[in-house]
């Protein structure tokens, strides 16, 4: 992923429109395809934010909010009053770094703390250093309520994909379809598959993706779609 779309890469455009995860990533498609898998990673971090949104209660909760805040914080002479403010990008990417540093950190195992650890592992995916991201996104499977976890695993598997760990990728993606969740559905999974095997192995991609061509519009759509992006004569 170059730097020019690293930087456009924003999370809360995302979201603010959330009701669905399936639905969701079905309607930003474009979004999808257009920030490759990292950017996948950060789309479904958008999801698990919302998601907490929704919940938010007592002092971990807090914690997270103001951790949010920095995201929101301006920089140098663009000042707001309504906003945390930082005199340059380093000043506010060091403070964001250990908020949600502190966070993971203190608050392991909590939903919090996986929000926040998923906060770290997007943003080591985006700077390059996918050995960081692939740790942060294991630990976070392990430690986390079943529903972060979940993302987590989407989000490793999308991080497989990009180091070349095919196999790991495809096992991790076929873990999440024998294993939904509210905020991983087993169509999301399939589809995210489908995706992975387009290029190795096009024909089980077609046979996985053919599958999901009568369910409900949204995940009907994605099915087509993905099934477009297989190569019609891949090289032998």
């Amino acid at each position: 992923m170059d730097r020019h779309t690293r930087k456009n890469l924003k999370t809360d455009k995302f979201a603010l429109e959330v009701s669905n995860t399936f639905d969701f990533l079905s309607e930003h498609r474009t979004e999808t395809i257009r920030y490759g898998s990292i950017g996948l990673a950060v789309i479904l971090l958008a999801v698990g934010i919302h998601f907490y949104r929704g919940h938010q209660q007592g002092v971990r909760e807090e914690a997270l909010a103001q951790a949010i805040r920095i995201d929101d914080a301006t920089v140098g002479a663009n000042v707001n009053q309504a906003n945390l403010h930082y005199n340059t990008d380093e000043e506010k990417a060091k403070a964001r770094t250990k908020a949600y540093g502190d966070l993971a950190a203190r608050y392991r195992g909590t939903q919090e703390g996986a929000v926040a650890a998923l906060v770290l592992a997007a943003d080591a995916a985006d700077a390059g250093k996918m050995d960081e991201s692939e740790k942060r996104y294991r630990d976070t499977v392990d430690s986390a309520p079943k529903l972060y976890g979940s993302l987590a695993k989407l989000s490793l598997a999308q991080v497989y994909a990009a180091e070349g760990k095919a196999a790991d990728a495809e096992k991790t993606l076929r873990d999440l379809i024998a294993h939904p969740t509210l905020i991983v559905s087993k169509e999301q999974a399939t589809i995210a598959l489908g995706r992975l095997l387009s290029s190795t192995n096009p024909a089980e991609a077609r046979k996985i993706l053919e599958r999901l061509r009568t369910e409900r519009s949204a995940v009907s759509q994605a099915a087509v779609a993905a099934l477009g992006e297989i190569p019609q004569n891949p090289a032998k």
